[in-house]
This record gives C-alpha cells, sequence and structure tokens, in this order.
C-alpha cells in the first residue's frame, strides 16, 4: 500500500512540475503522466546508480554538481522513451529535475 502512495506521490509531484515549469509538456492525458511516472522510477532506481557509480570521479572534481547535471540529463532522456513528453532544452530539464525532485520529497514526507 505504501509503495502505491508514493507512486501517486510521484505522479502529483509530475504533473505539478509540468504545470509549474514552462518548456515541459504532457499530451495524451493520464496514460502518459502515469507512463512518465513509471519511467521516472525505473530511471531513479536502476539506471541513476549504475550512472552515478560511473561518473563518481566527474562528480567529486566538480564538488557534487555533476550529479544535477546527470539528473537532468535523465530527465530529459525520457522524452527519447515516453511519447508524448516534451522538454524544450537543457535549463527546463534542468529546472524540471530539481522542481520534481523537491516536490516528491515534500509528498513523500506527507505520506
Amino acid at each position: 500500500m505504501h509503495f502505491i502512495l508514493k507512486f501517486l506521490g510521484l505522479v502529483a509531484a509530475i504533473i505539478l512540475t509540468v504545470y509549474l515549469v514552462p518548456g515541459i509538456s504532457i499530451t495524451g492525458g493520464w496514460v502518459n503522466i502515469v507512463l512518465v511516472a513509471l519511467v521516472w522510477s525505473v530511471i531513479t532506481m536502476v539506471i541513476r546508480p549504475v550512472l552515478r557509480v560511473l561518473t563518481f570521479p566527474l562528480t567529486i572534481l566538480t564538488f557534487g554538481l555533476f550529479s544535477l547535471i546527470l539528473s537532468a540529463l535523465l530527465f530529459w532522456a525520457m522524452t527519447l522513451v515516453v511519447p508524448g513528453f516534451t522538454v524544450a532544452g537543457f535549463i527546463p530539464a534542468l529546472v524540471g529535475s530539481l522542481v520534481l525532485s523537491i516536490i516528491s520529497t515534500l509528498i513523500n514526507m506527507v505520506i
């Protein structure tokens, strides 16, 4: 039950991110929103940890700033996987990944 609530919180965070950040849009309704949440969950649980290990030296050299760039690139990469999800460039991807992480953290604190 807790997993379902966290996933629904992520769906709500994605909806808020799309409305708050200009340059990010989702067409196709609820199906694409749930698909974005599912893909983001897979990215954060499977792909991001592997990439963090591989890019650890670069993250150390940049005092942790490369982890923000990595998150933005993974957020932007969702446009390749999810049809109807568009990000207008790197800056909206960076802001979108930051906003999504902040909102989902706040929602998970409430849950």
